[in-house]
């Protein structure tokens, strides 16, 4: 028997009584260094389960490849730290996960196949999540509850009924988990709607609600679906994330609290989403894709109970007195905010444009059209694609089907304009100063779609590129692997302007490392890393004005910040601070 189980009205574990009181807490936003404060908060805040999504993408980056366990994937050890500080698990490992994360969690190799029914019971996608789990399971066995480890409840994809109707494919998922010695219970989730609930959820399969507000009509409509079992809310959303240009959204804490109190004085069970949000590292983000394209921003603060840097919010305290009222908390004293770095000012004195270093970090392939990202094997971050243009004089470059997902194009060397996917952009009216001139594209993937039909969208040049109606033919296709900066060649400012993109670097001293916030004013776009790790992207369009830098990647002592800036720029300093800036906040 599974050590939790449900009854007419609740749930069982290991036979006694149980309300699952639960906050999402991803691992792999969350430096990994810093999972035991943030479960240890969890805890006190009143939490007796975390929840975290399982990145298919990030942990199987190649179909033929090992299985990724390591660094910010360490999900074996971060399982093992949650059973330490006393708290179960409920793991939901997709195969979509959504998540706000570059492409949903499904991996490039797979969606960049048009042929492949993504999501469906397509034995091409079938197979391919069978082999992600032949790796997967193994691993995460000796955590189950059976075996005596934290995770007590498995989900079977992720609000599904949003997306298709194949029943066929759910069961094969329910199967895949219970063929593989999954024991534990199973779930699907889906939002308060009766079509998505119907579409969705499974029989023999507990069915949960997606949903932030209006509580009693969620549950109701959760009790018409199913007209008995648990009622549980497997993501109760407490607030919001942010696209670049947008608003910085926020939920008033005492909101949030009262629909929390109606839920648990319903008997309702519940996973608060989230309750720590952390960050999307590196090239991690995701984005949405409706009307247009929109890329989330880097932090994934989402005004949770616990902020992007591990201090408790205005929720963190309202949500630990609700949960009081119901179920009782820790006798400890709630966490205080933890320290922060004195300011530091950073002076950037080298320098290293970027464009010249393409055929030093990837050989350049060689087509007749541009081919896209994907097919240059570069799945993030960006690609570089040159040619020569055989006519001078005034004219239009036409981009055949857009840019995936911002182009800046140069002219012998000279920035001559922006293309972007969220403008659905195509040409750009140029003047070529005489025949032979150089053509330079370079795309940035801004973040792969993370919902709808959108994902696995391609990313770079998606079409010919012609010149006041000529194709331009003979490209040569740089993609630009930005994991060894070790490699770039960085020599002295002379104190001149930049007008090209171009890394830019400096040090900095600590004496204890703490957290901090890299503010960047005079700066206009690209990528951070402090002492090798990559904190993300910056933008000046907002609404996030700083990066998150935990104190874990600091050292006392010397340390290095460089940047990718994409445009040009006369600033030469940077600043670590105390103080976060998420930008203006809207409430919603």
């Amino acid at each position: 028997m599974p050590a939790l189980t449900t009854t007419s009205d609740g749930f069982l574990l290991h036979g006694e009584p149980f309300r699952i009181i639960s906050g999402a807490l991803h691992y792999f936003r969350v430096h990994p260094r810093l999972w035991s404060d943030r479960l240890r908060k969890a805890r006190l805040m009143g939490l007796n389960t975390v929840e975290t999504y399982i990145p298919w993408n990030h942990h199987q980056p190649d179909p033929d490849g090992p299985l990724v366990l390591d660094g910010l994937l360490d999900l074996p050890r971060f399982l093992q730290l949650a059973q330490d500080e006393g708290l179960r698990v409920l793991l939901r490992p997709g195969p979509f996960i959504c998540a706000e994360w570059d492409g949903g969690g499904l991996p490039d190799w797979l969606t960049s196949d048009p042929d492949i029914r993504l999501r469906s019971s397509d034995p091409r996608f079938t197979g391919a999540v069978d082999g992600y789990l032949d790796l997967l399971l193994p691993a995460l066995r000796p955590h189950l509850a059976a075996a005596g480890g934290p995770v007590i409840a498995v989900q079977v994809e992720n609000e599904y009924g949003a997306y298709g109707d194949d029943s066929a494919y759910l069961k094969h998922l329910a199967d895949a988990f219970r063929s593989r010695g999954v024991e534990e219970l199973l779930f699907t989730c889906d939002q308060g709607d009766p079509e998505h609930l119907a579409a969705g959820s499974l029989p023999g399969v507990l069915t949960a609600g997606t949903f932030g507000s209006r509580v009693e009509q969620n549950l109701g409509r959760l009790r018409e679906h199913r007209s008995e079992g648990p009622l549980f809310c497997a993501e109760f959303w407490i607030g919001w994330f942010d696209h670049w240009g947008g608003p910085h959204h926020v939920r008033d804490a005492a909101d949030a609290a009262a629909d929390l109190d109606r839920l648990l004085s319903a008997g309702a069970s519940v996973n608060i989403y989230l309750f720590h949000g952390g960050t999307n590292f590196g090239f991690t983000n995701g984005a949405n894709h409706k009307h247009a394209y929109q890329p989330t921003v880097t932090s994934y603060d989402y005004d949770a109970a616990l902020t992007e840097y591990g201090d408790p919010g205005p929720k963190y305290h309202a949500f630990r007195e609700v949960i009081a009222r119901h179920a009782g908390v820790p006798d400890e004293v709630a966490p205080a905010p933890g320290p922060k770095l004195p300011p530091v000012d950073v002076e950037l004195d080298g320098r290293a444009p970027l464009l010249p270093l393409a055929g030093a970090l990837a050989a350049p392939v060689r087509t007749d059209d541009p081919v896209t990202m994907g097919e240059l094997g570069q799945h993030t971050g960006y690609a570089l694609y040159r040619t020569v243009l055989p006519a001078s004089g005034d004219g239009l470059l036409h981009f055949a089907g857009g840019v995936g997902d911002r182009a800046q194009v140069f002219v012998d060397g000279a920035p001559v304009g922006v293309l972007e996917r969220e403008r659905h952009d195509e040409t750009l009216p140029v003047r070529i100063p005489h025949p032979g001139a150089g053509l330079e594209v370079l795309v940035e993937n801004m973040g792969g779609v993370n919902y709808g039909p959108r994902i696995g969208a391609p990313k770079g040049l998606l079409g010919p590129v012609s010149f006041n109606g000529t194709v331009l033919r003979g490209w040569d296709c740089h993609a630009l692997p930005l994991d060894d900066l070790d490699a770039v060649p960085f020599t002295p400012g002379d104190g001149t302007a930049v007008t090209v993109p171009a890394f830019h670097r400096g040090t900095f001293e600590v004496g204890t490392p703490a957290d901090a916030f890299l503010s960047l004013p005079g700066w206009t776009k690209g990528q951070a890393w402090v002492n090798g790790f990559h904190l993300g992207r910056y933008w000046n369009r907002g609404p996030q004005h700083t990066l998150y830098v935990p104190a874990p990647v600091l050292r006392p002592g010397i340390n290095e910040l460089v940047l990718l800036e994409l445009h040009g720029t006369t600033a030469t300093r940077a600043q670590l601070t105390d103080t976060p800036d998420l930008g203006p906040e809207n409430t919603w």
